[in-house]
């Protein structure tokens, strides 16, 4: 019996974890396009110099 109880507290945790993974999955890929981002613009900025 302590078994099935076992498994299913297993099961919630796991199942209340993943939405974190997920929004830590989501944040990273943002952080990396907003970093992809800024270095365009940056090597935009070197290519054209202002006058």
């Amino acid at each position: 019996m302590a078994s099935i109880w076992c498994d299913v507290l297993v099961a919630v945790v796991t199942a209340l974890r993943k939405p974190d993974e997920q929004a830590l999955a989501q944040e990273r890929r943002r952080a990396v396009e907003r970093l992809a981002e800024e270095t365009i613009r940056e090597e935009r900025r070197a290519a054209n110099p202002p006058e």
